[in-house]
């Protein structure tokens, strides 16, 4: 299913594990948030076809974290540059230094807690916040990667963020 956020931010949601991919339209690239499950690709890629897109087209993948239902269909956007914090950290880029030379308008925000890995987007008004922050609740902190010390900072920093949509992972 699709849904429009804003003018240039579509959501698309997969009923399976309720998990979704944002497709954010800037500058004119084309830029996606997470890639979903594999399980979810076929309806991936029917939602991408109607919105008039092709895996080539996109330009740029953001990952909030490794986890597969979050990452699970890179492997279909061959033209796409992928970046998530492993990727920041091995190329020497902070990722809370980035808005304005990597992500184009995009704030890359640390958020250990669910995974060490996590990271959140913000994009003018809207947070992207992968599986840290919920409409209703937290990211899980029971997984053998959490780190439950570090999900309450995480959280303050982001409740410190000016923003006005929640875009999480799952809803």
């Amino acid at each position: 299913m699709i849904r429009k956020i804003k003018p240039n931010i579509l959501q698309f949601y997969f009923e399976n594990f309720g998990s979704c991919v944002y497709l954010l339209k800037i500058n004119s690239k084309e830029i996606l948030i997470d890639t979903s499950s594999r399980e979810a690709r076929e309806e991936f890629l029917e939602d991408l076809k109607k919105t008039n897109l092709q895996p080539e087209d996109i330009n740029m993948i953001l990952i909030t974290h490794q986890h597969w239902d979050h990452n699970g269909n890179i492997d279909l956007f061959k033209n796409a540059k992928i970046y998530d914090y492993k990727n920041l950290i091995k190329n020497k880029i902070n990722p809370e230094q980035t808005q304005g030379i990597l992500f184009i308008e995009i704030k890359v925000i640390h958020v250990p807690g669910h995974t060490d890995d996590s990271i959140a987007f913000l994009y003018r008004d809207v947070l992207f916040s992968g599986d840290t922050l919920f409409h209703n609740g937290i990211g899980r902190t029971d997984l053998p990667e959490s780190q439950p010390e570090k999900m309450h900072e995480s959280l303050i920093k982001l409740k410190n963020l000016n923003y006005k949509i929640l875009c999480p992972g799952h809803v």
